[in-house]
């Protein structure tokens, strides 16, 4: 009986990961994106480009928040290797930020109805 056939495939042939240029360009985008952030940031609090400051100002929480959850997904996908895992780990992963997203969505919408009725 050979052990050969008896050993599960090793982890380099369950599945491929991405070579050096891949991650060369995530790390780029990753930078573009953190750039975006910093300058939405200075538009909207900052001193630069005082004209558009009342038009993005109101905006820099939401664009900072959905700046910085494209940037987790491509940190989860290609640098914790999450896109080339099983289903299973993923879904182990997945599941409980949804969960905390659901949360805090519920929660703002019951802070929000509850300032409303204060507010009257």
């Amino acid at each position: 009986m050979s052990n050969a056939t008896a050993m599960p495939q090793s982890h380099e042939e369950a599945h491929e990961h991405p070579g050096p240029s891949t991650y060369i360009k995530i790390a780029l985008v990753l930078f573009v994106l953190t750039a975006l952030e910093v300058l939405v940031y200075e538009i909207g609090h900052g001193g630069v480009m005082r004209a558009l400051q009342g038009t993005v100002e109101p905006l820099v929480v939401p664009l900072l928040i959905v700046l910085s959850a494209a940037k987790f997904a491509l940190v989860a996908m290609f640098y914790m290797h999450l896109k080339s895992d099983g289903k299973l780990l993923s879904g182990i992963f997945v599941f409980p930020i949804i969960l905390a997203i659901c949360l805090a969505l519920a929660l703002i919408g019951l802070f929000s109805v509850v300032f409303l009725l204060v507010k009257r």
